[in-house]
């Protein structure tokens, strides 16, 4: 079976446009996909709206319990049906998922380190035989990024993970899977302030280079490193752009050598 692993940022579901196109690709793909999205910017803002600053560390936010609550809220209720509902209109049976539901995706709380990211979850297991069983049932998960540790806890787990994560174990059960990232850019920038810098391809050396050297940084450094974990356990191919790049093939490329 092919699959097409699609994540949608957090930039894209803010602009209604860049989001009805996005939505738009998605709908009209022929062959079976996944929709996995993010949505941090919003719950940023309800948090601000409530008297809380928003905390980030590496690209990655660090959830005590009352921010837990939000972005469940958030995530998994307001813009996770909102997809939804976006989707049915497009005449796709989409059914909108946490990681709880169906035990779609597990994890399990990450440990304190150099950073306490309280209720943060890391990947433990995605269910690809749950998954798969939608796709042959012709329904089409949308997964956000609010996941389960298997004892009742609900934890809040990076989207690119998610969409990582459920792309390598679909390929590990044989399915040809392809992982691409929609976000606002054409794709990885040598600078950030000149769209024609486009990166591309991004090997493993080149990677370690431009992180050394600081031109990624912040929330490119997880979606890199997931990107490169996918392409290392099977997936076929992982690209990185905003939609129109994605269309021409002239967005980011990742590849493993």
């Amino acid at each position: 079976m092919q699959v097409t692993v699609l994540k949608v940022g957090g930039n894209v579901l803010n602009n209604p446009p860049l989001l009805s196109a996005a939505l738009d690709y998605f709908a009209g793909l022929s062959e079976a996909a996944i929709l996995v999205h993010g949505g941090g910017r919003r719950a940023s803002e309800i948090l601000r709206e409530m008297g809380r600053e928003p905390v980030m560390v590496g690209g990655r936010r660090v959830t005590d319990a009352p921010t837990l609550e939000i972005v469940t809220m958030v995530y998994a209720g307001g813009i996770n049906k909102q997809v939804v509902a976006d989707l049915q209109s497009r005449g796709c049976n989409a059914i909108g998922l946490s990681g709880a539901d169906a035990g779609a995706v597990q994890a399990k709380k990450r440990a304190v380190g150099d950073v306490d990211y309280g209720f943060a979850g890391d990947v433990v297991a995605v269910d690809a035989e749950r998954l798969l069983q939608f796709l042959k049932a012709d329904l089409t998960p949308v997964l956000c990024p609010i996941t389960h540790d298997g004892k009742g806890q609900l934890l809040n787990t990076n989207a690119d993970t998610i969409a990582s994560e459920a792309a390598t174990a679909l390929a590990r059960r044989g399915a040809e899977v392809s992982l691409r990232y929609c976000f606002e850019l054409p794709g990885v920038l040598r600078d950030i302030n000149d769209p024609t810098s486009v990166l591309s391809p991004i090997t493993p050396a080149v990677y370690r280079d431009l992180r050394s050297d600081g031109t990624v940084a912040g929330g490119m450094i997880p979606k890199l490193d997931n990107a490169f974990n996918a392409i290392s356990a099977g997936v076929q191919e992982v690209i990185i752009a905003d939609l129109d790049h994605m269309k021409s093939g002239s967005g980011t490329r990742i590849i493993g050598h």
